[in-house]
């Protein structure tokens, strides 16, 4: 009988700048343990341990899968000092999850149906490496 991992899912929150605009501060995601490396696919927003700094938790873009591990950006260059550019190739054992889905809850309180119905319509979305890959990085 082959051994199956149950892969958890769970809810992190962003912080820093470093993905916008696919991300801002306070947004959380939800997302899903990865077991291996077919787990993960180019464009994919992983969860990954700092590969200098191993207990420090970053969530970056997937954007090319390289001889020793995934090669990974920030959406935003100039708000990140903390991606492949830096740092190079992440081993996989270091890429912990993939995120699902964002939810981004509200900035103040909605007091206009019009904000509320605005607001619900973008509040959650879904992060599949075929929506939310940006022809910026696609162009790297």
């Amino acid at each position: 009988m082959r051994e199956r991992r149950v892969r958890r899912g769970y809810a992190v929150e962003v912080t820093g700048p470093s993905m916008v605009p696919t991300l801002y501060e306070g947004d959380r995601l939800f997302v899903r343990d990865v077991s291996g490396p077919a787990d993960v696919r180019e464009g994919d927003v992983v969860v990954l341990r700092h590969p200098l700094q191993q207990d420090l938790l970053i969530v970056k873009r997937a954007v090319e899968r390289r001889e020793g591990g995934w090669w990974v950006l920030a959406d935003n260059p100039f708000g990140s000092v903390a991606d492949s550019s830096v740092f190079g190739t992440v081993p996989d054992e270091l890429v912990l999850a993939r995120a699902l889905v964002r939810f981004r809850p509200p900035r103040e309180l909605q007091r206009s149906v019009t904000g509320v119905l605005s607001w619900a319509a973008s509040c959650v979305r879904p992060l599949s490496a075929d929506r939310s890959f940006s022809r910026r990085l696609r162009a790297r």
